[in-house]
């Protein structure tokens, strides 16, 4: 398949699946081209997009789903060597959940701080939580 359907069946743009190409990812060899130099890809470079997409969906970077990958070509992708690495973007996930409801209660201060307390000296004076580190 050519480069536009497989960006239709996969999901991606084709600038996504060229930067994964070219990231190495993904490999197209100089056989799968056709006369006119275009691209042939494969239900299996299909396959290999869809899993980059999956494990990016996990929260999972480029570099991490290179060594994904790569277990997986190897038939190495057990559970028992990817649940270490699962647990730990798990760990992280959590971590992350952590700092957004302390941003998000800190916004909520912020704003109630804001519409209670602010008496800008003119209305036309930015609001203080955008441009002082110390309002909020």
């Amino acid at each position: 398949m050519l480069i536009g359907e497989l960006s239709a069946k996969s999901g991606l743009s084709r600038d996504t699946i060229r930067f994964y190409e070219k990231q190495g990812l993904i490999n197209i060899g100089r056989k799968q081209r056709r006369n006119n130099n275009y691209k042939e890809y494969s239900q299996e470079i299909l396959e290999q997009l869809l899993t980059i997409k999956r494990l990016k969906n996990f929260g999972f970077t480029l570099n991490e789903s290179a060594v994904i990958l790569n277990m997986i070509e190897e038939k190495e992708a057990t559970c028992n060597n990817v649940s270490d690495m699962i647990e730990k973007k798990v760990q992280l996930l959590d971590a992350k959940i952590l700092d957004m409801i302390a941003l998000r209660n800190q916004l909520i201060k912020g704003v109630k701080k804001c519409v209670t307390c602010c008496n800008p000296a003119t209305p036309e004076d930015n609001c203080p939580i955008l441009i002082s580190d110390n309002f909020l």
